[in-house]
């Protein structure tokens, strides 16, 4: 028997990979529900063991995969059904088997093809106690079949086992990559620039409205010389999906943030996740980081509409007719749009084309329910002419990234003395809810005053209050304050109510 693994969302699952080889007409089944990337094993195998220099049995094999009721995807099984082949046949010690847990894809030539998911791998051998061999990184490498003949060219033939591969083998976090485009560079735009501080201090949901070239784009592309270096458990699971994914994880690994900018003809299965096999969407991509969807009003409306389970849950969830797979998708929206078709909707020099019913059918592109789920909202204007010429003198992003850090670590202070108080009763409360939220910011009976009656004039939710105060309350850590007054009321309802189309 030899240990394989399959992925199942972003968690790699054991699978025992069991092998007879009997008499009978000459050929290979697999069975334990196996994809069509496993069936086709069958020619690589093959190949894979003669090239190498071995003997291909010519007699009946049977090859199960258990449990035979968890589907096994990819092509990862290559590896662990040819070392199965070669033991059952007593062509490879069966005690090099013992004690590893074995993912590959085999070429015809019987070299080892690193597959997709190697850290995820890696996990599931560590909680198992077991060595992951493979030819990717975080394992012991085995580059090729011909290596199990030669004694001298493998460490799978070293007396001392191998130790697993830590769950929390990775770099430690660097500081914010100084080459980062710095906001310094964006003349202008203060309010925005606030904005952005305080979207990255409380991981607010922030949208950017204005006419074309009005500096959305290059403000939005510079939030993560803000942000806060990934910590170890932020790291670890940001990382296990860009490794399922298929994508380079050294870049999280050294400690940044994902930053993903999906195009607006991507669907929705693009942004959630789907596929066949599952394959995590743009929001989990972003996991630990930031999702910047430029051109909002451009994206199909059900991919937006799918957007707003997982961003107040932070968890996507999938069902299919085998169950339910869960992809991590705790991010920060942060979102730029036209205000209209032409783009030019309230810019003081140049004249709208677009009729109100256009205006307003674009703007209902985006949807309400979406729109009440993001915290910030505000009107960038195009900067004059005499103001892009003073790039580089404005608020530069170690100045921001100074708030931003100073806001957390006294949210952190904060909570945790909060959770004193209440004796950990507010430890079992879910982080975020209404009720946290309220208690949070210590209203005094003046600015309690002061929100309800804003709230009832400008007929708000019951969303759209807490999202509110939830704003206030990163405004008052920012600047240390334990209690929410009305001046920071007042800015957050400065970045949540704008002017309507009719106004």
């Amino acid at each position: 028997m030899v240990v394989g693994a399959t992925l199942r969302g972003v968690e790699a699952r054991p699978v025992a990979v069991e092998v007879v080889v009997s008499s009978g007409l000459p050929g290979m089944a697999i069975v334990g529900m196996p994809d069509v990337a496993v069936q086709e094993a069958r020619e690589r195998v093959r190949a894979a063991i003669r090239a190498s220099g071995f003997a291909m049995p010519n007699e009946k094999i049977v090859v199960n995969l258990a449990p035979g009721d968890v589907r096994k995807t990819g092509s990862g099984f290559d590896l662990p059904i040819a070392l199965g082949i070669l033991a059952a046949t007593g062509q490879v010690d069966p005690g090099l088997l013992a004690g590893r847990l074995f993912v590959g894809e085999l070429s015809l030539e019987g070299s080892v093809r690193s597959v997709a998911g190697g850290l995820a791998f890696g996990i599931c051998a560590a909680r198992q106690g077991l060595s992951l061999v493979s030819s990717g990184e975080q394992a012991v490498p085995l580059d090729s079949l011909v290596q199990l003949a030669l004694p001298s060219l493998g460490r799978l033939h070293a007396e001392e086992p191998f130790a697993p591969v830590a769950c929390s083998s990775v770099a430690q976090p660097r500081p914010t990559d100084a080459s980062a485009p710095d906001f310094r560079d964006v003349s202008g735009h203060e309010a925005a620039k606030r904005a952005l501080q305080i979207a990255a201090a409380g991981r607010h949901g922030l949208l950017m409205m204005g006419p074309p070239g009005s500096g959305k784009t290059m403000l939005a592309s510079r939030i993560a010389s803000i942000l806060p270096p990934l910590g170890q458990d932020e790291m670890l699971e940001a990382a296990v999906v860009h490794s399922v994914a298929g994508e380079d994880v050294s870049g999280i690994l050294a400690g940044k943030r994902p930053f993903r900018h999906p195009h607006h003809s991507a669907t929705p299965a693009g942004l959630v996740g789907g596929g066949n096999p599952l394959r995590p969407g743009e929001i989990s991509l972003a996991h630990q980081g930031v999702l910047f969807l430029d051109e909002l009003a451009e994206f199909k409306g059900a991919a937006l509409q799918a957007l707003r389970q997982p961003m107040e849950s932070g968890v996507v969830c999938l069902t299919r007719a085998d169950g339910n797979v869960s992809f991590p998708a705790r991010f920060m929206l942060v979102a730029a749009s036209n205000p209209c078709p032409c783009g030019y909707f309230g810019d003081p020099e140049r004249a709208c084309t677009c009729t109100l019913p256009q205006i307003r059918q674009y703007q209902g592109r985006i949807g309400g329910p979406l729109m009440d789920r993001i915290d910030l909202q505000l009107d960038v204007a195009r900067l004059d002419p005499s103001g892009v010429l003073d790039a580089g003198r404005g608020t530069s992003s170690a100045q921001l990234r100074e708030g931003v850090m100073r806001g957390r670590e006294f949210a952190a202070r904060r909570r945790a003395r909060d959770a004193a108080e209440a004796g950990g009763a507010a430890a079992g409360a879910r982080r975020g809810g209404p009720q946290e939220v309220i208690a949070a910011c210590r209203l005094s009976p003046e600015a309690e005053a002061f929100i309800v009656s804003t709230a009832q004039a400008c007929s708000m939710s019951g969303r759209a209050l807490v999202s509110v105060l939830g704003v206030a309350r990163t405004i008052a850590d920012i600047a240390e304050r334990d209690a929410v007054g009305a001046d920071h009321l007042a800015e957050a309802l400065g970045f949540r109510l704008r002017e309507g189309i009719g106004g």
